[in-house]
Parts: C-alpha cells; structure tokens; sequence
C-alpha cells in the first residue's frame, strides 16, 4: 500500500481532475491511499497533524528540496525494493513551511524532484505521475516517455 500523507487541500478542479484520473490508473496496480491534512502558519501545529499518521513500521519518504534527486528508473525499481522489505510505504508532502525537522529524522530517505519549487498541487500531480510511471515500469509496461 501507498500513504500520500499531504499538508494542505486542492482547490483547483482542473488540478482534481487530474489527480482523480492518475489515482484511477495507480489502482490497477496498487492501492492508493491519500490523506490530506490542514496546513497551518505553525509548524508545530502541522508536525502534531503527521505525526498522528505516520507509524515507525512504516517506511517513509519525505519529499522535499534538500532530498536526493534520482531518474524515473531508480524511482521504480526503488519502489519495488521498498515493497519487499515493507508493504506500507508513506510518501510525506509538507506545506509551504517546508517539514519540521522531528518528521524529516522519522524519514527513511528523502528526495527531491526538482531544485525549483512547485505549487503544492502540482507537485502533488508529479509525484502521482511519477507513481503510475513506476507502476508501467514494474510490470513491464510501456509508457510515453
């Protein structure tokens, strides 16, 4: 199972739209599950909100600037190794104020999609993306590149 643990709510439809199609697709493969909390202006408050969804068993990925840049293979075949060793794995978006340290150290690993800064439903989108690409990947599957 795949936990999107997200800070902050998508209000664009046009960006909706989009994530409830690539979460259809992801379904084929994998279960999905997105769970999207209040953002809020201290990161105390939003620390308190992840770590009531996040387990030590888990194995997390936080998503974030500082985070190690990897391709599209190494993404799947990472997810593929991670599904072996733990059938739950947590991808963990912040908000605007970044993670608070205490959820970065809870982190397995860390990575980054870009140096840039994206709005929060996009990355959302990219990281869906991403996902289902790795899915494609997995089984053996083409996929536009």
């Amino acid at each position: 199972m795949i936990t999107i643990l997200c800070l902050g709510k998508i209000k664009e439809n046009y960006l909706n739209e989009m994530l409830n199609d690539y979460q259809k697709r992801i379904s084929k493969y994998e279960k999905l599950k997105i769970i999207e909390l209040k953002d809020d202006e201290d990161i105390n408050k939003e620390k308190e909100n992840l770590l009531k969804y996040l387990n030590k068993k888990d194995y997390i990925i936080t998503l974030e600037i500082e985070g190690k840049v990897i391709d599209s293979l190494t993404f799947a075949q990472k997810i593929e190794q991670i599904k072996t060793i733990n059938s739950h794995l947590v991808f963990v978006i912040g908000s605007s104020n970044g993670l608070h340290d205490d959820i970065k150290k809870l982190a397995n690993e860390h990575l980054s999609f870009s140096k840039m800064t994206f709005p929060h439903g996009l990355f959302r989108a990219i990281l869906l993306e991403q996902i289902y690409r790795a899915c494609k990947i997995n089984n053996h599957e083409s996929y536009h590149k």
